[in-house]
């Protein structure tokens, strides 16, 4: 199944909040009804549900995952150079102490 991209999926969620807040309390106006369909069934696509609760909790889901996939690579990015730090450094150190630095 092919996934939306995590920045439209917080777009989207993101304009339904609004949506929904400017709603809130209003009788709805043509053009904010519209809007909010149009949201709501972009939502329903792109994460393939069939309906606006899942829609959300899909999408939500699909972005905390993706959050944490990044601070996962992030991570192991640092790790990663921090090791390459350390077997880069290593030479010096050696060479260092053979000259009686350490």
């Amino acid at each position: 199944m092919l996934l939306a991209h995590p920045a439209v999926l917080r777009e989207l969620v993101a304009r339904y909040e609004s949506l929904c807040t400017a709603a809130q309390g209003l009788a709805l106006a043509p053009d904010l009804q519209r809007r909010l369909d149009d949201v709501t069934y972009t939502l329903c696509v792109t994460t393939g549900t069939r309906d606006l609760d899942h829609a959300l909790a899909a999408a939500r889901a699909r972005l905390t995952a993706t959050a944490s996939a990044v601070v996962a690579a992030k991570d192991a990015c640092v790790v990663a150079a921090a090791k390459d730090a350390c077997v880069a450094a290593a030479p010096l150190a050696s060479a260092s102490v053979a000259r009686g630095g350490f």
